[in-house]
């Protein structure tokens, strides 16, 4: 299991100008100016540490360190996984195709104090990564779950001061330790998490951050909205995927699992409007957009299933399910799913 990154030094000569996106020269950003400091005419950094750099949290990983206007940290669990990028770097291929060196290591301890931090890990494995590097993260810092799912920021701010909740749509898969395949593109939402009161100056500091670096973050006032309809849309894809051994393409297409997708989004929706939650979009046109994405992406409870691994269906049809019972919305088939994808992981510890 992936959950890290680790080489370049601490400082690194920076000009008093950097390059636009159109080549322009523009000034230093206001993240450079305000938490960077110069001596000697060396300029010290902020730094980002990505918690879990499976394929979701090497996109953000290498994309940060690709751009270089940031220190960028990983931690992840798996040392044959630091080792190749410690040695080779993080090879990113597909959507985009670069390598990029970053710092990574499996060992919390070696972590520096940063200001920012990205959580990437699989949700089932939030509690013990944020205690293991919340050490990293002080009172100023502010650290942002891009995860599958809802819960995942309640648990982080058990150890974390400032929260910032997301939902992110970039997808990709490992093909070997150190290289992460890029399946899809897409934008990644984030605004501050209500129980935390995380200022939004935070939350547009770190969007603008990411967004340089080539993956677009929209920063929002509100997030919920966008969090929910990501939820919805993997609630849906992600178990029948799971359950048929279907890609998302091969899923979307067939008739009978077309239909239950737009069966479980209907039941999602549901229960978001009984909470009160205007969705940020319609969950069916991400179910599109997967579909229309060249390659055969599998989705992650896909990628869970083929390698028996624990799946995140109880932070996504359990959450549902959860919901539904508070506001006394009925979710007969999103139960039923997440009975089924139970049943199948118990089927790989007691077959008998």
């Amino acid at each position: 299991m992936f959950l890290g990154s680790f080489t370049t030094a601490g400082k690194r000569e920076r000009a008093s100008k950097t390059e636009s996106r159109d080549g322009a020269c523009a000034f230093l950003t206001s993240a450079e100016n305000r938490l960077s400091t110069e001596s000697a005419g060396v300029l010290i950094l902020l730094k980002i540490c990505i918690v879990g750099c499976g394929a979701v949290g090497s996109l953000f990983a290498a994309h940060l360190a690709k751009k270089g206007e940031v220190e960028v940290w990983a931690y992840d669990v798996s040392k044959e996984h630091v080792d190749a990028i410690q040695k080779n770097g993080l090879r990113i291929s597909g959507a985009a195709d670069f390598i990029a060196r970053l710092n990574a290591t499996n060992d919390p301890l070696k972590l520096p104090r940063c200001d920012y931090g990205i959580v990437a890990t699989k949700a089932i494995h939030t509690a013990s990564a944020i205690k293991q590097a919340a050490h990293a993260f002080d009172g100023q810092s502010a650290v942002c779950s891009v995860q599958n799912g809802v819960g995942n920021e309640e648990i982080i701010a058990e150890r974390v001061k400032q929260v910032i909740r997301g939902t992110t749509f970039p997808a990709g898969h490992p093909i070997a330790p150190g290289h992460i395949g890029f399946d899809i593109k897409g934008d990644t939402w984030i605004g501050p998490f209500e129980a935390t009161a995380t200022p939004m100056s935070k939350v547009e500091e770190l969007a603008g951050l990411i967004t340089r670096s080539g993956m677009n973050v929209i920063p929002l006032a509100d997030a919920r909205g966008a969090q929910w309809t990501k939820l919805i849309f993997n609630a849906a894809t992600n178990p029948v995927g799971a359950l048929t051994l279907l890609h998302h393409g091969a899923a979307t297409r067939f008739a009978p699992t077309g239909q239950l997708f737009n069966d479980l989004i209907s039941e999602g929706e549901t229960v978001a409007r009984k909470l009160g939650i205007e969705l940020h979009g319609d969950p069916r046109a991400l179910v599109q957009k997967g579909a229309n994405a060249p390659g055969k992406h599998r989705a992650s409870m896909l990628q869970d299933v083929l390698a028996k691994r624990p799946t995140e269906v109880d932070f996504m049809n359990g959450a549902i399910v959860k919901w539904g019972k508070m506001t006394g919305v009925p979710t007969p088939l999103n139960t039923a799913i997440w009975q089924l994808v139970k049943g199948l992981e118990q089927g790989w510890s007691d077959p008998d």
